[in-house]
């Protein structure tokens, strides 16, 4: 288990799973998998199979521990929730629960889970099944995402056309590939609204907990958010997935199969990028396998990552 200071938050990775095998031509489509690889072999076995010519991903929490708090940054993916059009997704059963008490956590520790987007791999670990209901996973939480984000994904599970093309009208966010996947609203949100424990957040609009704040990035999903956290002049920067791998940061046109708003997302990881640069904030990814959290620096134009580590213990 990795731990990370950053100021006076110890931030430590809650794994759910370790994804193998991943074809860069399923991850990146429209993309010469050939051009993934070449740029991808920089990195070590931990990030791309070299034998294999694939890549490696995570799904994964961030717990922060900061001045008496217990925060958790998205939920990953959750057990017994039905997938189907997401195979390696589809009814898990993955002992996520037992690895956050081996650092020291139980459901009821928790003070607050802050999302950066309503995805299947994001939102899962909100709820869990008890005697045939969802339930909140973490009963003394506050559970934070964006007004958008919630507006959205119920529409999609209501399949209410007229509001999503509402939503999207307003969030002028370009051209759309694709809708976020159906049923994750109903399963992993709708039963937090009904025991008042979601909170709507307005992305950009100051902090939602001492230090933490949404920042936005949009394009991946409709009001897709940073969550940054500021401690003692140092900065931890949740991208959540404006990148998937690290082979992106030095091809920042590439966009993964995920990303509903291609045009917006571009955008939207070169300013990430740059930010991260720029104030040398450690970046605590969702999908990056390795320790998951490094740094990003420039070279002329482009801009180049580096793990850091952390404390293993």
């Amino acid at each position: 288990m990795r731990h990370f200071q950053v100021g006076d938050a110890r931030i430590t990775r809650i794994s759910e799973l370790d994804l193998t095998g991943v074809d860069p031509a399923f991850l990146y489509p429209g993309v010469d998998p050939e051009q993934v690889r070449i740029g991808a072999r920089p990195f070590s076995a931990g990030s791309f199979d070299p034998a294999t010519g694939t890549l490696r991903q995570s799904i994964h929490t961030w717990l922060v521990e900061i001045g008496g708090l217990t925060v958790l940054i998205d939920t990953a993916t959750g057990n017994d929730k039905q997938r189907p059009t997401i195979p390696p997704l589809h009814l898990l059963n993955e002992p996520y629960l037992e690895r956050l008490a081996q650092a020291g956590i139980q459901p009821d520790d928790v003070n607050a889970v802050l999302m950066t987007h309503i995805h299947v791999d994001h939102v899962g670990w909100n709820t869990r099944l008890q005697d045939g209901a969802w339930v909140p996973t973490f009963p003394h939480a506050r559970y934070l995402a964006s007004g958008v984000e919630l507006d959205y994904g119920a529409a999609v599970d209501a399949d209410d056309e007229a509001k999503v093309n509402a939503l999207q009208q307003v969030a002028d966010l370009g051209r759309m590939s694709h809708l976020p996947a159906a049923g994750i609203y109903t399963d992993s949100i709708a039963p937090l609204s009904s025991v008042g424990l979601l909170e709507r957040v307005k992305v950009g609009d100051g902090e939602v907990l001492p230090g933490f704040s949404y920042h936005a990035l949009p394009g991946h999903s409709i009001d897709h958010a940073a969550i940054l956290l500021n401690s003692k002049g140092h900065h931890a920067l949740f991208w959540g997935d404006v990148l998937h791998h690290p082979v992106q940061v030095k091809a920042t046109e590439w966009n993964s199969i995920y990303c509903e708003f291609p045009d917006a997302a571009v955008t939207a990881r070169r300013k990430a990028l740059a930010w991260a640069a720029d104030t040398g904030a450690t970046v605590f990814t969702t999908h990056f396998a390795e320790s998951s959290a490094g740094r990003v620096t420039r070279d002329g134009d482009a801009f180049v990552w580096t793990f850091v580590e952390g404390d293993v213990a």
